[in-house]
């Protein structure tokens, strides 16, 4: 069987190229209010083409969604205030914690990242860059950060490349903002109001669709190679991340920087919970991807009942009234009792991840062969859990239609589960979607 390279585009921004620093001849602008920095190369440096509604923001506009740039702005460090927003269209929009948003704590010590966030009912994408700089004001280290905020996430990607352009450009020539501002001529959009329905727009969309004729704009939200860097990075235990995303549990990823790939493996962890049948679960909460948070955060996750986030605080850890599943790494842990048996990978979780690699692999070897030129990993990864998670909710409402209401082994054994290990798992499921049957599978621990 031919083999196939997992590498994707995202790794590649784990540790991007340093910025150079400007030439002596090219002499930033100080002005932080707006200016009208050019289109030129920078001697020794990076372009900064201008938006002209085209090119390296993103790819040909074929999909049906329409652009909502609600915001855009460009964060900076300052050794004596810290971080701090010191421009933005509009310039009357709430960006408070933006600063922090876009620019994750301990970046200091990398060259560039990028970071996914939530604030208020947007999404957001800033891209960082850090540059060495002779200058004894700002300590050695110019950081910037350009980013968008937008109702919907699955914008976002588009724009990363011209991000990436501008906030080297912005690094390079401080305080020339002309080719921000084209861009949000262009592209601006209307905020949503507090009822979260923005005028005469879509309302915001947490996860992407599970129909198969809107996969095109699904395959935006992240680059190719996501899903599959998500199940080599977690190997099994995506099995147990699979169980909490699906009892819509508080889901919270601990890593240093940079970020931009975690904010991906939040984005996969959300996916494990799609289900495509009708009616289900109308009063189960959603599963949020609130992407990278930090301590600013606190208060507004106290109030939250699901979610998955990242951060790169480690403090976060003790805090534990703020999550129920805590992810550093590669090691999964939850401080609740009854959710520590969902922790120990089954028989069944076992066999549900050798069938998705055996998928994986055939998958490839089709491409490979130049049989199949339509799939793509990130469709199989989605189908696989969406159907697994069909199977199971299907099985449970028929029971529940059913004179007797009984769920037996048998029951849990067609839907894929382990009858004795995934006991406590179908207890917790049948009570956060509210199904009414019973549970007749003997508890271990009393046999």
């Amino acid at each position: 069987m031919v083999e196939r390279s997992d590498e994707a585009p995202l790794l590649f921004w784990a540790e991007g190229p340093a910025v150079s620093a400007p030439p002596p001849a090219a002499e930033p602008g100080s002005s932080s209010s707006g200016g009208g920095g050019g289109g030129r190369r920078l001697g020794g440096g990076w372009s900064a083409a201008p938006w002209d509604g085209e090119g390296p923001a993103g790819p040909p506009r074929a999909e049906a969604e329409e652009d909502q740039i609600v915001a855009v702005f460009v964060v900076t460090f300052d050794p004596r205030t810290g971080n701090m927003v010191e421009w933005c269209l509009p310039q009357d929009i709430d960006l408070e914690g933006v600063e922090f948003k876009s620019m994750a704590s301990g970046s200091h010590k990398i060259q560039s990242d990028f970071i996914y966030f939530r604030k208020g009912l947007c999404f957001g994408l800033a891209c960082f860059a850090n540059m060495p700089v002779e200058s004894e004001l700002e300590r050695g280290a110019r950081m910037k950060s350009v980013g968008i905020l937008s109702p919907s996430y699955t914008l976002l990607y588009r724009y990363m490349h011209f991000l990436e352009n501008q906030v080297r450009h912005q690094l390079e020539m401080p305080g020339h903002y002309s080719h921000l501002e084209a861009f949000y001529d262009d592209k601006k959009g209307v905020l949503p109001d507090s009822k979260g329905t923005p005028s005469s727009q879509q309302p915001v969309h947490w996860l992407p669709s599970i129909h198969r004729y809107m996969y095109p704009e699904m395959k935006i939200t992240h680059p190719a190679g996501c899903m599959s860097q998500f199940i080599k990075f977690f190997g099994e235990q995506i099995l147990v991340l699979w169980k909490f995303a699906l009892l819509r549990k508080r889901i919270l990823i601990f890593s240093p920087p940079p970020v931009g790939v975690v904010c991906y493996r939040v984005y996969c962890c959300c996916c494990l919970a799609n289900v495509s049948l009708p009616g289900l679960g109308g009063t189960v909460p959603e599963s949020k991807p609130f992407f990278y948070v930090n301590v600013a955060d606190i208060e507004m996750l106290e109030t939250e009942v699901s979610y998955v986030a990242c951060t790169t605080e480690k403090i976060f850890e003790q805090k534990r009234d703020l999550y129920d599943v805590y992810v550093d790494n590669q090691n999964v842990k939850t401080h609740h009792e009854h959710l520590q048996p969902l922790l120990k990978i089954n028989n069944a979780d076992k066999e549900k991840y050798r069938r998705l690699n055996d998928q994986r692999q055939m998958l490839m070897y089709s491409q490979e062969v130049g049989e199949d030129c339509s799939s793509c990993e990130e469709d199989l990864f989605i189908l696989f859990f969406m159907e697994q998670n069909n199977r199971i909710f299907q099985t449970l409402m028929e029971v529940s239609a059913s004179q007797d209401k009984t769920l037996t082994a048998d029951h849990a054994r067609g839907m894929g589960l382990d009858p004795q290990g995934d006991r406590s798992f179908l207890m917790d499921l049948l009570e956060v979607y509210g199904i009414d049957v019973m549970l007749v599978i003997d508890n271990p621990c009393c046999t």
